[in-house]
């Protein structure tokens, strides 16, 4: 019987409750929590009292009740929305993303001069939350790589694509002496462009041929460590390592 349920009994001992306390503590029957330490899983509200009372989380305590959390399993309550494209998201959602960011934001594309475009108090925010503790990296295309000019041709922009993102760096640009904030330039073909604010995430996967508002988008949430949103998470940690911080370094070209 001890042998069922190990994860529970040994938050029992650490938190130093018996059977009596706990049940007690989320007002149920003595037996009720036998039959928990037995193996018998509890309904959701009662498993996410039990998590609260003992410090502990849900996940931790019962795995096998969030299959979205193991490896391989589905993932799809990550996904907050989906959008036909990118142009199609609200307003509203960036500036409640970016508004609600307080530990990190990290951006990696091409160029993406519309956030500040849609959202001219932008640069004012970030610079106050960054003054306040956040960390804010942004990736953005080296304007004079290679990759550059092919995406420029396949998106059929006629030469403006590198002009786009030294306006992007402009609109930028009095960020880059805030403390918490790093740019940096890639030389990386992209297949999607990542914006993430905190455990939220916008990723757009990339169409051929089509320009970025014409790329659809996807409004993630993290929720498991094997799920869609650490995938991306784990390809901006990838790219940054690649970049070339901006402006140059002393001694640098």
């Amino acid at each position: 019987m001890d042998s069922v349920s190990p994860r529970l009994r040994t938050a029992m001992l650490r938190a130093q409750f018996d059977s009596a306390g706990l049940a007690s503590a989320v007002s149920v029957d003595v037996k009720t929590v036998n039959r928990w330490l037995a193996g018998r899983v509890p309904h959701q509200r009662t498993r996410i009292a039990v998590a609260v009372v003992l410090g502990e989380s849900e996940a931790d305590l019962w795995p096998q009740s969030r299959p979205d959390l193991a490896p391989g399993g589905n993932v799809l309550g990550e996904v907050v929305g989906a959008y036909a494209h990118r142009a199609d998201i609200p307003q509203a959602l960036w500036a409640t993303l970016l508004s609600g960011a307080g530990d990190r934001v990290d951006l990696l594309g091409y160029a993406y001069p519309f956030i500040v475009e849609t959202m001219p108090e932008a640069v004012p925010l970030l610079t106050a939350k960054c003054q306040a503790g956040m960390r804010l990296r942004m990736a953005f295309a080296d304007p004079d790589c290679a990759h550059v000019a092919e995406r420029d041709q396949l998106e059929q922009m006629g030469g403006t694509l590198p002009g786009r993102i030294r306006n992007a760096l402009n609109f930028f640009g009095p960020l880059l002496d805030v403390s918490g904030v790093q740019v940096g330039l890639h030389t990386v073909h992209l297949y999607n462009a990542v914006f993430r604010f905190d455990t939220q995430m916008i990723v757009t996967p990339y169409l051929y041929r089509a320009r970025g508002y014409q790329h659809t988008a996807l409004h993630l949430r993290e929720l498991s460590p094997h799920g869609i949103f650490a995938s991306y998470a784990d390809q901006f940690e990838q790219i940054w390592q690649t970049v070339t911080p901006y402006p140059p370094r002393a001694g640098t070209s």
